[in-house]
């Protein structure tokens, strides 16, 4: 059984499906938003609207009993809180980590989509960037 039919099977269908269609339009909009990062005029926007989509994730992954997905975006979110602190522009290193962090998260929407187990998260991830240029 695959992580769709386990959510299915344990909460509401409706719950699911709002879950997914969120889920993907966010995933979908990652990656712009850390382009954007590196645009000194968008940062303030860009930083914000992805800690609030990391904080999203993380709470509705929490509801949902997705614990993976939910620690990984807890721990985005803290990185993206100190990155909040920052002067724009951000690191090449962070761009590149943040696009890693990105395509994690649309690894699992494709394990949504084909109903496989939830692809273990890359340990690469776990190692934080230098923040500072």
């Amino acid at each position: 059984m695959g992580v769709r039919s386990d959510l299915d099977a344990n909460f509401d269908f409706e719950i699911v499906d709002e879950f997914l269609d969120h889920y993907s339009m966010m995933v979908e909009s990652m990656e712009v938003m850390i382009i954007d990062l590196e645009k000194p005029n968008s940062y303030d926007r860009s930083i914000n609207e992805l800690f609030r989509v990391f904080h999203n994730i993380k709470s509705a992954s929490g509801y949902l009993q997705i614990t993976q997905m939910a620690k990984l975006s807890s721990f985005i979110e803290d990185e993206l809180e100190e990155l909040r602190k920052a002067k724009p522009p951000i690191s090449e290193e962070t761009t590149t980590w943040l696009l890693d962090v990105s395509d994690m998260y649309a690894t699992w929407q494709e394990d949504f989509k084909l109903d496989n187990v939830l692809t273990h998260i890359r340990y690469s991830l776990l190692k934080i960037p230098d923040l500072d240029k």
